[in-house]
């Protein structure tokens, strides 16, 4: 007989690398922090506000230009909320208002700015270091389409820049949608994929430009008047390649946070990956038909744990009645769009610095 209810697995593996991926930017950030004599820490701060202010900013913008769905989300949620409340016996009350939930989601997304400070501003040099190591034009033509892949991300979630025009093109007196809501969803989702693939086939480009960081100091200290002694070459040249891991992480770990952020966004917005897929609606879970079922088919001698897995099984359908797709679409979707534009302003904030600022 088949469950009437079944998680799917896949979820627990990609909130592990999510995690996972959070928890070792916020290493590397805190490892910043503890430098006392570097100005990392206050690059950290102050790109920390920006993006507070930025996603302040971001989350009063109306749906007409960024389409994310919080808002319908958030409405379902409160609606949800109430009604599961009413049930218990409890105040019908919003559980939060959205002003609060817009300002911790502004602090959490100001954190994940943070994290992603360095990262961008270490891409941004790489990127300028490969582009000059490079000779093949279809190399460097992947090395800008790789760096511009971020903006690329945040355009799908513009809706006057894509949606409306893909789906309403000006096409004379009437407008014909060339596709659906749902497949436009499906397409941006393989979007974000296909561009993470190719950051990922680029990364050998990427670090083999920061290895060659060691040669370009050797030929600088050539040019230098005095003497300096072989110990202090050889751990000049050692100390690139000993924070070759450190330059890894940085940039497959905001890599693993945009790619498991969309494949979160597929599984919990109930989105498709078929380009053309069919018309899915969840199907009403009915509770206590889950709760008969599981009921009985326990043994009859062990009345205290049918209650008990009655119990639970009745608390989980209510949180999927909370909970809902609805939720997780405009959640999810913010976050893929905010991760991608951490990295696409600290990039380009990186490749201003290194290519107008810095002294060669």
């Amino acid at each position: 007989m088949k469950p009437t209810q079944e998680m799917n697995i896949s979820l627990v593996w990609c909130l592990l690398s999510l995690s996972f991926a959070i928890k070792v930017l916020f290493s590397l950030t805190t490892h910043y922090f503890k430098v006392e004599d570097g100005g990392e820490r206050s690059v950290c701060v102050t790109f920390g506000f920006f993006f507070f202010v930025k996603a302040m900013a971001v989350l009063i913008v109306t749906e007409n230009y960024l389409e994310f769905g919080l808002e319908t989300g958030f409405t379902n949620f409160s609606d949800s909320a109430m009604q599961f409340l009413e049930k218990q016996g409890l105040e019908s009350q919003s559980p939060v208002s959205k002003l609060t939930f817009k300002f911790f989601l502004a602090l959490f997304c100001s954190l994940i700015g943070a994290f992603l400070t360095f990262p961008g501003l270490r891409l941004a040099q790489m990127h300028l270091d490969a582009l000059n190591l490079t000779t093949e034009k279809i190399t460097q033509t992947l090395l800008h389409i790789n760096f511009l892949a971020p903006l690329f991300m945040v355009l799908l979630w513009v809706k006057p820049i894509t949606k409306d025009y893909i789906m309403n093109p000006p096409l004379g007196k009437e407008s014909v949608p060339l596709m659906t809501e749902a497949t436009f969803d499906t397409l941006r989702l393989w979007i974000i994929i296909l561009l993470c693939a190719l950051r990922l086939a680029m990364m050998r480009s990427h670090l083999q430009a920061y290895l060659n960081l060691a040669q370009k100091c050797v030929d600088q200290m050539k040019k230098e008047a005095g003497r300096i002694s072989t110990i202090e070459l050889q751990k000049m040249v050692a100390r690139v390649f000993y924070y070759l891991c450190v330059i890894a992480l940085q940039y497959v770990a905001p890599l693993v946070m945009l790619l498991h952020t969309a494949l979160l966004l597929k599984t919990l917005g109930n989105h498709s990956w078929g380009i053309y897929p069919e018309s899915i609606s969840p199907l009403p879970v009915d509770n206590s038909l889950a709760s008969n079922s599981v009921y009985s088919e326990l043994p009859s001698t062990d009345g205290k744990m049918k209650v008990t897995v009655t119990q639970i099984t009745v608390a989980l359908s209510s949180l999927r009645n909370i909970f809902t797709p609805l939720l997780f679409r405009g959640l999810l979707s913010f976050l893929t769009w905010w991760i991608a534009a951490c990295l696409f302003s600290t990039s380009l904030f990186g490749l201003f610095y290194h290519q107008y600022l810095t002294v060669a």
